[in-house]
């Protein structure tokens, strides 16, 4: 019976001892009160307290944090927009006492001023000054929260201006503009390159014609210098150059005959085959050239009369 009596008594010892420690986390601070008067500040790791006297108003957390606010303005060319922007604080370890006492609610408070600067700053911008400066709106930003929550122990590490967001209908006029623009560079390649197409055509066509020109000369030429061997090569057994000509003509005749007829896929194309055809386009040939002969001579004589009229 007299260990049972023990038993509550050993309970709230124990209960009474825990009242006296605490412990306080890493990065963090608590605040201790006296019967309600601040009394100090405690870093981490094991603490001390009078029970019933002193209590742990709160604690602040001395990492980095993040608060993220979202703000909807209007820029310089009318314009609303939705900018949300990324603010990263921590509570100055040397004011703590400051960064408890003096404000009730921070998030508030730096979202106040958040808002104050970046509806100063963006209607003085123009929507697409707003996405070039916008690490000055961050500047402006973090600028005028530093002077203001200094005071209040808080630091302001970076302010980042993350998302810009304009009307749907915007962004939409937006994106077809950037397609046209896109659609006439486009479309300025294309017709240079199909410029340069015909022009390298057109050389290649005006090279192949020379060059297919220079060949037929250069055929032509090797005839003439095998006809004339000919000839050279007949007289020199009995043969004169009238019979000459008659018998390479109808040499070429039958050569011409001959190679038609290997061809099988050629069309149907009636010519004289006898040896009379080849002597008669040689006296039909020799009659066109003496009539044309006959004829410049007619007109250099009558030229040379109007020349003499004339003087």
């Amino acid at each position: 019976m007299g260990a049972f009596i023990w038993i509550p008594i050993i309970i709230f010892l124990g209960l009474l001892l825990l009242s006296f420690v605490f412990i306080v986390k890493q990065q963090t601070a608590a605040i201790i009160e006296t019967f309600g008067r601040y009394s100090s500040i405690r870093q981490s790791g094991l603490q001390f307290k009078i029970p019933f006297v002193q209590r742990i108003a709160g604690r602040l957390s001395l990492k980095i944090q993040q608060l993220d606010v979202l703000i909807e303005t209007k820029t310089l060319d009318d314009v609303f927009v939705r900018i949300k922007v990324s603010v990263q604080y921590r509570v100055i370890q040397e004011k703590v006492y400051d960064a408890f006492y003096k404000l009730d609610y921070p998030h508030e408070q730096i979202t106040s001023y958040v808002f104050d600067v970046v509806r100063a700053e963006v209607p003085k911008m123009k929507l697409d000054d707003v996405f070039v400066k916008k690490d000055d709106i961050a500047l402006a930003v973090k600028a005028e929260l530093n002077d203001a929550m200094s005071d209040y122990g808080f630091d302001i590490i970076k302010t980042l201006v993350t998302d810009i967001d304009p009307d749907a209908q915007v962004k939409a006029a937006m994106n077809r503009i950037n397609a046209s623009e896109r659609e006439k560079i486009a479309a300025q390649f294309e017709g240079d390159a199909a410029r340069i197409l015909i022009v390298e055509k057109a050389k290649a066509e005006a090279e192949s014609k020379r060059l297919q020109g220079q060949g037929i000369a250069d055929q032509r030429r090797e005839i003439a210098r095998g006809l004339e061997e000919s000839v050279e090569v007949l007289n020199k057994v009995g043969i004169n150059s009238q019979e000459a000509s008659a018998l390479i003509v109808v040499t070429q005749h039958y050569d011409t005959l001959q190679s038609i007829g290997e061809e099988t896929n050629t069309n149907l194309i009636l010519l004289p085959n006898s040896p009379q055809a080849g002597s008669d386009m040689l006296n039909n040939m020799v009659a066109s050239f003496t009539a044309s002969n006959m004829i410049g001579e007619s007109m250099k004589k009558t030229n040379v009369k109007k020349d003499e009229n004339k003087k």
